[in-house]
């Protein structure tokens, strides 16, 4: 389908609308005609609901098609609420900035709970609160005399309600070893204040917890720019804790040819395209086509930057140039073939007769800022550990891979943030820090970042454009790009995989050939340049999903990429109950068992992504996280789809849940580069008749057996047991003898069951003798 959307960047009805389809045959059909599919399907009473980005024309030509498109989620009121909301923010946040920060303390006390133990609490105002960028660090004495800072040092907690911010504080009291008299409160803004500590009533409270944790470092959405530069200010305030890694291949930039359109009929329709970006002098050129009376030929004149094509006329002087001659006329002349390129519309061969037009200039159509550069972005990733030499497994934390996908972002500076600003007083936190070595990229997709923000919502691809003439006009302005979560090397759209797009106006478009996106480059350039990275994930939105490989098939067949082995599978489900209880923890959130296992299992089949990449090629355990779970309405017993870019207040509590999410992967993760216990394992029958017994294997931990039926010794090359199907659990193993066994199993780290050593010659492998009755 060729997407119809307004030229200026204007959403013109296009909307975020429900699809029902009887079937996944249904979804292949959408995405072998390049809609715009979200990454959400819901079983429906009637088949499968899945949610595109379609114009009213593109809704209108698929109900034709016989597709059941139904209501609209979200549409443009919602974008413009959101960036009117977001600006006001920004606008706030940069007051602050200007001003000098001032700390007012409201409370400063200690008292005595639980067997006398010692309790500290601080409650502070910032005037530069608002900004959550804000911290407050407090430092105090141990006692009459002595010095700030020997009895301790903690950060406090940024404290707001409904929306705004109220102060700084403890989340919880904080135990201390001896009452202090004085304490100073420093903010990173500059502030410092000196105060008393005086003793609270003498009133005992309990305390919830001895060592505080804060978080909630967003409140509101933010664009790359903003994103990066949060990253280089932590690596510059935590040096000991955290370093920038440049990324080797920048992006094309936030830049676009600035174009202008001659016409509305197809067949007598010229645009231009300028052959600079429109930042580099694009936006400076100008053409007109002037009717110059009776009789008159056709030609061309350049002065400067502005292009005069004086259009041939008949002796009535009524235009005779058609649109193909003035292509031809202006590509033909030497000094505006500098300045531009002239091309027919769509494909059309231009037979029709041009209308004269003014001076007309050409414009790149963006409207970020200028704070938003137009350059080639340096992508940055913030790597964090106390030991940042290869020595650590490594685990890679990444976000937004998809334009719009606004939430994905702040759940990594969110995750960010909290490593760091918990290291000093946070023992879970420290343990994290001290044994992992953690990379973190928060914006995968910096150039259609930008323009999902202030050009057109719902951009999904990056902005580099690889359309030919009949493609590259300025109403396909939002159209262009390549998807880079469809870009990678392993089970992609040039090996037939389904999910992936040829066209470079589909939304799932693949790109010219694989990894040929610099996005999509920089992934595969950290995890081949830190091979210490073991793990990651993949943040994306919407609809609550927690996946990993494999994440693509062919069609024809279903014929799935190979699914991970026995052992991987039972430690990404074992992995998925720890870790999605995290995100429930925050909010009550659970992601469904339904929205939970392999993306071909659970979602569609998504060509070339990076958790393939990183998986089939590297080894890495990765997972995908779809943050924003539908919402239940008690009210009518339904559940809500959220979109890509909820109001911010919907938007922050899922950040903060799936923060919740990332510090359980990292803690599964420091128990996996800790693991050193051995895993255990027993034959378990589970069918016995005559002629035939079946058994499987119990396992202690996620693990993997090797086993042997014919009496050998097991290695590493014996067979290794299987999963049974698709969801299914393990497979069972038919004998229709009595058979001795022999097995051992290895873990997800790579412990050996009782040290048995596979390549070698030892016999401290399990036996047993499986009877068959005859």
């Amino acid at each position: 389908m060729t997407p119809d959307r307004s030229s200026t960047g204007e959403q013109n009805g296009v909307g975020l609308m429900r699809i029902v389809v009887a079937d996944k045959s249904g979804i292949d059909r959408l995405n072998e005609l390049g809609v715009d599919l979200a990454e959400y399907v819901k079983p429906v009473d009637n088949g499968i609901e899945v949610h595109a980005i379609l114009s009213p024309e593109e809704s209108q030509s698929l109900r034709d098609m016989g597709f059941d498109v139904q209501d609209a989620i979200s549409d443009q009121s919602d974008y413009t609420e959101n960036v009117s909301e977001r600006a006001a923010s920004v606008r706030a946040l940069q007051a602050l900035a200007a001003s000098t920060d001032n700390l007012t303390v409201l409370r400063s006390e200690w008292f005595t709970s639980l067997d006398n133990q010692l309790f500290l609490n601080v409650e502070v105002k910032s005037s530069a609160g608002a900004d959550s960028t804000t911290v407050l660090t407090v430092s105090w004495d141990s006692g009459a005399g002595t010095a700030i800072g020997s009895g301790g040092t903690s950060t406090l907690s940024r404290f707001t309600d409904a929306g705004q911010y109220m102060y700084h504080r403890f989340s919880n009291p904080l135990a201390i070893d001896a009452a202090p008299t004085k304490a100073t409160i420093t903010s990173n803004k500059g502030g410092s204040v000196t105060v008393d500590v005086s003793k609270w009533l003498g009133s005992p409270r309990k305390a919830t917890g001895d060592h505080p944790y804060v978080s909630d470092f967003v409140d509101h959405y933010m664009d790359p720019t903003e994103v990066t530069a949060r990253f280089t200010s932590l690596a510059a305030e935590f040096p000991k804790l955290a370093q920038i890694v440049d990324l080797p291949y920048k992006t094309n930039g936030y830049r676009r040819q600035a174009q202008a359109q001659f016409g509305t009929v197809a067949a007598s329709t010229v645009y231009v395209s300028s052959k600079a970006y429109g930042s580099e002098g694009g936006n400076d050129i100008s053409m007109s086509l002037v009717n110059a009376g009776a009789n008159a030929p056709l030609t061309v004149g350049v002065s400067g930057k502005a292009v005069t094509v004086n259009v041939a006329t008949n002796g009535s002087g009524a235009v005779t140039s058609t649109a193909a001659q003035v292509v031809a006329a202006v590509n033909g002349n030497a000094d505006a073939a500098k300045l531009l390129t002239a091309s027919l519309y769509r494909g059309n061969a231009g037979t029709g007769v041009v209308a004269a037009a003014g001076v007309t200039k050409l414009t790149d159509n963006l409207k970020a800022p200028a704070s938003v550069s137009r350059d080639p972005f340096q992508m940055k990733v913030l790597r964090i550990g106390k030991h940042r030499d290869g020595s650590k497994v490594g685990v890679f934390l990444y976000c937004q891979e998809h334009a719009r996908e606004w939430v994905t972002p702040l759940v990594c500076v969110e995750s960010a943030e909290r490593l760091l600003r918990n290291y000093a007083q946070d023992p879970n936190t420290r343990k994290i820090v001290d044994d992992l070595d953690i990379f973190i990229l928060p914006v995968v997709n910096p150039d259609g970042a930008h323009y999902s923000m202030y050009d057109y919502n719902m951009q999904r691809k990056n902005m580099t454009n690889y359309c030919p003439a009949s493609s590259a006009d300025p109403g396909n302005r939002n159209a262009w790009g390549v998807d880079i979560n469809r870009n990678f090397s392993v089970g992609s759209a040039f090996d037939g995989y389904n999910g992936g797009g040829t066209s470079c106006t589909g939304e799932t478009y693949s790109g010219p050939s694989e990894l040929s996106e610099p996005e999509a480059r920089n992934e595969v350039w950290l995890v081949d340049n830190f091979p210490n990275i073991k793990l990651s994930m993949n943040t994306h939105s919407y609809g609550g999903y927690f996946m990993w490989p494999p994440g693509a098939y062919k069609t024809a067949g279903r014929e799935v990429l190979p699914r991970v082995d026995q052992g991987t599978e039972a430690f990404f489900w074992t992995s998925s109950d720890y870790i999605l209880s995290r995100v429930q923890e925050y909010r009550g959130t659970a992601i469904w068992p339904g929205r939970t296992g392999p993306v071909t299992d659970v979602l569609y089949s998504a060509a070339g992504n990076s958790a393939d990449e990183h998986w089939y090629n590297r080894g890495i355990i990765g997972w995908d996280f779809e943050v924003g779970a539908d919402v239940y309405n008690p009210t009518t017993k339904r559940f809500t789809a959220v979109g890509f870019q909820p109001s911010f207040a919907e938007g922050h509590e899922e950040a903060m849940e799936f923060a919740n999410g990332n510090i359980g992967i990292l803690e599964v993760a420091r128990a996996y580069a800790t693991d050193k216990i051995q895993p255990k394992t027993a034959v378990k029958i589970v069918g016995q008749e005559p002629g035939g017994t079946t058994f499987t294997f119990t396992t202690s931990e996620p693990a993997n057996v090797y086993y042997t039926l014919d009496g050998s010794r097991p290695t590493f090359d014996s067979p290794k047991l299987a999963l049974a199907g698709m969801r299914e659990g393990v497979q069972n193993i038919t004998v229709n003898s009595t058979t001795t066994v022999n097995w051992f199993s290895v873990d997800i780290a790579g412990n050996v069951e009782s040290n048995y050593k596979p390549d070698g010659n030892g016999k401290n492998y399990n036996k047993q003798t499986v009877t068959v009755q005859k």
